[in-house]
Formats: C-alpha cells, structure tokens, sequence
C-alpha cells in the first residue's frame, strides 16, 4: 500500500503566507520560507503554496518565494496561483517547483492541462479544484478564488482533467475550508472511487482524527493550513496517530 501523504498549504500574498475561512478574512501568519523550513524539518511529505490573488488580480507568480523556498527545504513543492500559459509552468518549475498546480486557468482553458502534461509530464500537472455544495446535492466548480461560479460540476471536471493529462486532483471545499470541521467526505469518496490518479484533500482538517476519515475514504493525500500554522497539530504526533488507525504514513 503506498504511503499517505500529509501536506501543509501555504497561502500567500505580498510575500507573507496568511490564512482565512472560506477565502475571507484573511488574516498573516509567517515568512514563506520560515514556515516551509519549519515544516519540512517536521516531517511534511510535500509542500503547496498558492498565490492566492494572483488569478484574480491578473499579474504574474511570486517566483522569488518560489525560488527562496526552494533553496531552503528539501521536499518536493506544488505551486499554484496566476498559473496561465506553458510558458508559467516553465519558470515555475525552473525556480525549483517539482509540480504546478492549475485552477483557474484550466477551467478558462483545458488544454492547457494535457500541453502541460505533454511538455513537462503529468506528474508535474496538479487539477486545483475549488468545489461549492449546491441545492441539488452535487458540487460546483468555483475560479477566481472562490468568487466566480462556472456552473460546472465537480466530479465531471475532476474526471475529465483526468483524461486530459493531469497527474493529480487537489479538491478543496469551499463549504468546510477554515472551519475546522473536517473534509467533505462525500466529495473525496465519490472521487476515489472515480479516478484512477491520486486524490489530495483539501479544506475541513481541524482534529488528527478528520485525516483519518478522509484518508479512510479514499483520499491519498491531505492538506491543511491553520491547524498546522498555528501549531494545533504537530505534524509528528499526526502521523503517529494514523498510523494506530491503521494507515500506512512515511514517520
């Protein structure tokens, strides 16, 4: 069985990573690179960080972040955030990320997800998916940060980024991101048990135990913010933890 994946995320704007509750009031946390070393040495399996207006404010990536990080830990990192043409992905990846991850801009334009996984490999093209309950009991994909609803729906999104190239699905909860009451569980578990590439969760973690459950659904990775920037999980004692649930982790 392969090893689940614990994977912090770090939100950044203006060079300082912050964190909010469904994308609103966002508040500062750390130095990027302060908190990534702190986070590799913890143990992390991988690193994300997004940009998170970048898209919405139409500039270009923080590759110094990118670049500085980079130098400093020595775990593989997703960027994601004002991602918009192949040309993106290069300089990312040249400034030291193992993997880009894409939102926005594959909604605005697909193929850009197979052009990336034909040039650069699928496993460096991550399907962000920003994904919103709605009333007939399915989830819509949301862009721009949370703000603008496509009106698409999330499971056929998710499965055809498969089939065009990308190597992994990031799947966010719109609906529990920030407000520490664990993953959309039904969400991750129609999605494992659609696709045939890895699943990481996003958006809920609060306790040791929502890893547990989501990991137990299907998902093969998990990502979360707060409760590792504000040190109400240590990433050890996690891991020690889902290994007595029966999980298979990298201590």
């Amino acid at each position: 069985m392969l090893a689940k994946k614990i994977i912090p995320c770090l939100d950044v704007i203006n060079g300082r990573v912050v964190k909010g509750k469904r994308f609103q009031n966002i508040q500062d946390v750390d130095h990027p690179v302060d908190l990534a070393k702190f986070y590799s040495d913890a143990g992390a399996d991988e690193l994300v960080f997004y940009d998170i207006t970048a898209s919405y404010e139409e500039r270009d990536i923080f590759l110094h972040v990118v670049e500085e990080v980079a130098a400093a830990v020595g775990v593989p990192l997703t960027i994601g955030g004002g991602i918009r043409k192949l040309e993106d992905f290069s300089s990312v990846l040249n400034a030291g990320a193992d993997k880009v991850s894409i939102n926005s801009a594959a909604v605005a334009n697909p193929d850009l997800i197979g052009e990336a996984a034909e040039r650069f490999g699928s496993q460096c093209v991550v399907l962000s998916i920003d994904a919103k309950k709605n009333n007939a009991g399915s989830w819509d994909v949301f862009v721009k940060g949370g703000r603008e609803n496509t009106g698409w729906d999330a499971i056929e999104w998710a499965l055809r980024g498969q089939e065009l190239g990308a190597g992994e699905i990031c799947i966010n909860s719109i609906d529990m991101d920030g407000v520490k009451e664990g993953y959309d569980l039904d969400l991750n578990r129609i999605l494992s048990e659609k696709l045939r590439i890895p699943i990481i969760a996003s958006g809920g973690a609060g306790e040791m135990q929502h890893f547990a459950d989501v990991l137990k659904v299907g998902a093969d990775a998990a990502l979360a913010a707060s409760v590792f920037h504000y040190k109400e999980i240590l990433i050890g004692d996690l891991k020690r933890f889902l290994q007595e649930q029966g999980l298979t982790v990298h201590l």
